[in-house]
């Protein structure tokens, strides 16, 4: 299997901030790693692959390039482990140490183990919304001709204020003005398209219920066509999801257990919960994100803090939580209590300045997901932790495998 890389466009903004709110003015200072493996942290041996990436592009990577490799379609996660036998905690857990290259492969229920007392998981706690709605269109103009009317999927993405939020009727070009009709009576008009988008837009909704309720009767959770069936949405909820807010699972907590949170806890290592709320993803085109809404509470920069000052390691549960933690750090790096909205988009030439390690999923070829996963663990071993996951058959998509990136 060979893994190269492309260009791509210029997508690293300075990592703006919208609206935030500073408050409890607490900071705690990010360290430098050290260099190290984590030989001085529990690392269990299990089957250990070393086989380097082969690249098919000379050179070293430059500023705005991704990772690229083809993922074969048999791959693809689709649908939830529990459908293939397996337990929430049973998928397969690729571990990489970016110092080293180190690449163990192991199960989800074995996390405990290569993590140790003063480590401190932040994961996300949004839950997902059944975000997903049959719309009809009519009066439509265009490709379908006048008067046409068809049934499309509206997907909610990201509530602005009041009745306002941002949508994607799917597979369609939407008209500024044009309003959908959803079940019970419910309207979407779509206003604007957002931030320059082709694909999403701001519209107006006029639900005969509060929204919660709306979308809890009518709603569905999104879906995408390489997964086979329909799914309740408890299985795109974490065990540990709190506040009701994201259009899509945020997915690399999916394999956390209340017993893998036991033991967690019995070892040591700390658990807390930032909050942003996910918009939809685009498996079309790797578009950078929007602005999403965030809240990084003043106990997750407490524990952050004694974490760093046992000596332990800062582990994002997922690339939003990564996304949370770099917006709520200043300018020197200093985590602060905040809440707001951000489109920060990490890249290389950024850098991380905040998390030691991460448990993500496998992301598509070319992903500003990758982007970010290379300024924690560089390009060189990001190639070869793919590489093993390409040869180790591992399964992509958010009912996939997992990936932890340790130092």
């Amino acid at each position: 299997m060979t893994v190269s890389t492309r260009p791509r466009a210029a997508t690293d903004r300075p990592g703006r901030v919208g609206q935030v709110a500073r408050g409890d003015e607490m900071a705690v200072s990010t360290r430098p790693r050290a260099a190290t493996d984590g030989r001085s942290h529990p690392q269990p041996e299990r089957h250990v692959s070393a086989a380097p990436v082969q690249a098919a592009a000379a050179g070293t990577a430059v500023a705005g390039m991704a990772l690229d490799f083809t993922l074969p379609a048999e791959l693809q996660a689709r649908e939830p482990p529990e459908a293939r036998g397996l337990a929430r905690d049973e998928v397969r857990l690729l571990v990489s140490y970016y110092h080293s290259d180190r690449i163990v492969h192991a199960r989800f229920a074995d996390l405990p183990d290569f993590l140790a007392p003063g480590d401190v998981l932040v994961a996300n706690d949004s839950a997902t919304l059944p975000a997903a709605l049959d719309a009809r269109r009519s009066g439509c103009q265009g490709d379908e001709g006048e008067g046409a009317a068809d049934t499309i999927a509206l997907h909610l993405s990201t509530h602005l204020l009041d009745n306002l939020w941002v949508v994607e009727p799917r597979r369609v070009v939407g008209r500024r003005g044009e309003v959908l009709a959803l079940p019970g009576g419910g309207t979407a008009t779509l206003l604007a398209p957002y931030a320059g988008s082709q694909r999403l837009w701001v519209a107006a909704l006029d639900l005969p219920l509060p929204v919660l309720e709306y979308l809890q009767r009518w709603g569905r959770p999104i879906a995408y066509p390489y997964v086979r069936g329909a799914w309740p949405l408890a299985m795109y909820q974490t065990v540990y999801a709190r506040e009701p807010g994201s259009a899509e699972m945020p997915s690399a907590g999916r394999a956390f257990t209340p017993a893998v949170l036991e033991r967690l806890r019995q070892q040591g290592v700390a658990f807390v919960a930032i909050t942003l709320h996910t918009g939809v993803s685009s498996l079309e085109a790797p578009e950078p994100p929007y602005a999403e809404p965030y809240r990084v509470p003043i106990e997750v920069v407490e524990a952050i803090r004694a974490s760093r000052e046992r000596g332990g390691r800062v582990i994002a549960v997922g690339t939003t939580a990564v996304r949370a933690l770099e917006s709520a750090a200043g300018d020197r790096g200093q985590l602060i209590a905040s809440q707001g909205w951000t489109d920060l988009v990490i890249t290389p030439q950024r850098g991380v300045r905040v998390v030691d390690g991460l448990i993500t999923g496998l992301h598509e070829p070319r992903s500003t997901h990758l982007a970010l996963l290379e300024a924690l663990a560089g390009r060189q071993h990001l190639e070869r932790a793919y590489q093993a996951a390409l040869e180790g058959r591992y399964l992509w998509h958010e009912f996939g495998d997992l990936h932890l990136l340790l130092p």
